[in-house]
């Protein structure tokens, strides 16, 4: 058996080093500078915007509460709503019917859920899509008002903001249902059922984004957790960022999506692309969209990491911090802008 000279093992084991150390920069490397604390004065237009995000919040978590098929109405009272907040935009939103297979639990084979969906038709490209996605229900026994009211309240505050400003290509925005356990990374969530659906039409999606949990922040040293070792030597130890998040063969639609926001946003930023196994990544409806060759990332205050009240019944809208969460919508239409350009 040839063996190899100790020089040469050596000069393996280095070299794989620095291509690990070359990928970690890789995947945490990104463009652009965050905003720093402190924050600043908040404009009349942010204020506002931060009242309505609360509106829709408390709507959502208090008027109708928990939203699933596991408390009878609630997820149709939800979509009717969503469906009424749409049309107030402009918009003329259609229902995505999708029948359950019974692949969370059997005893939902046959049930259907709705997607709502509204379209805005692109004025050169219209056969490029871009889609902004966020998921209305909750799980049992929590009125999700970051886990997901937050997101569904960004999500609409940008679809009206861009009711009236057409871009090149076409943006949808999409609430979907039953991205939460039991159907949670399954064929029966509403996002996998539209990802599908998109793809048997052969649509040409550009970019997809999910926002999930937009409204939990803290300044307070210790209140960010990682779901790897190592991370907090790179990424901030408060609570006070809004993260972007994809796997890292998407690492360059996260890097424009991030560079876009950072040229905007008052509220600091991080992102990474990393490996899709990692917990967390793929946590959300971008998922579904990788698993029909589709570029997604996710938008998120990183939820279990930081917040102590995840899915549980103390999941309510006076925990959120509005200011910051109306900070990350205005950021995300420079980001929805340039992604669609």
């Amino acid at each position: 058996m040839c063996k190899f000279p100790n020089r040469f093992r050596w000069g393996v084991r280095i070299g794989v080093l620095l291509l690990l150390f070359l990928s970690a920069l890789w995947m945490l490397a990104m463009p652009g500078s965050s905003a720093r604390p402190p924050l600043p004065e908040p404009s009349a237009e942010l204020r506002d915007l931060a009242v309505r995000l609360e509106a829709d919040v408390r709507a959502l978590a208090e008027e109708i509460g928990e939203r699933n098929l596991h408390w009878t109405g609630s997820l149709d009272e939800a979509a009717d709503w969503i469906e009424t907040r749409l049309r107030a935009a402009g918009y003329a939103p259609r229902r995505q019917s999708y029948e359950l297979s019974g692949a969370g639990m059997s005893r939902y084979a046959g049930r259907t859920a709705d997607n709502l969906i509204a379209e805005l038709p692109g004025t050169e490209r219209p056969e490029e899509i871009v889609i902004v996605g966020a998921h209305y229900d909750t799980v049992p026994g929590s009125p999700g008002a970051n886990d997901n009211a937050s997101g569904v309240a960004v999500l609409l505050a940008l679809a009206t903001k861009f009711a009236e400003r057409p871009q090149p290509c076409t943006v949808r925005f999409v609430a979907f249902a039953n991205e939460e356990p039991p159907f949670y990374l399954t064929r029966d969530m509403g996002s996998y059922a539209y990802a599908r659906e998109c793809r048997q039409r052969g649509e040409r999606i550009l970019a997809m984004m999910a926002l999930d949990g937009l409204g939990k922040f803290s300044d307070q040293p210790g209140s960010q957790q990682y779901p790897v070792p190592g991370l907090q030597l790179r990424y901030p130890r408060a609570a006070n960022f809004i993260g972007f998040v994809t796997r890292f063969r998407d690492g360059g639609l996260l890097r424009r999506a991030l560079r876009a926001f950072r040229e905007q946003a008052t509220i600091p930023s991080e992102g990474a692309a990393l490996p899709a196994f990692l917990p967390g990544v793929g946590w959300s409806d971008h998922w579904s969209f990788w698993q029909h060759g589709y570029s997604a990332f996710l938008v998120t205050d990183t939820l279990p990491f930081r917040d102590p009240h995840y899915h549980t019944p103390r999941d309510t809208p006076e925990r959120l911090d509005f200011d910051r969460m109306a900070r990350v919508a205005q950021g995300l239409e420079a980001v929805v802008q340039r992604l669609a350009e």
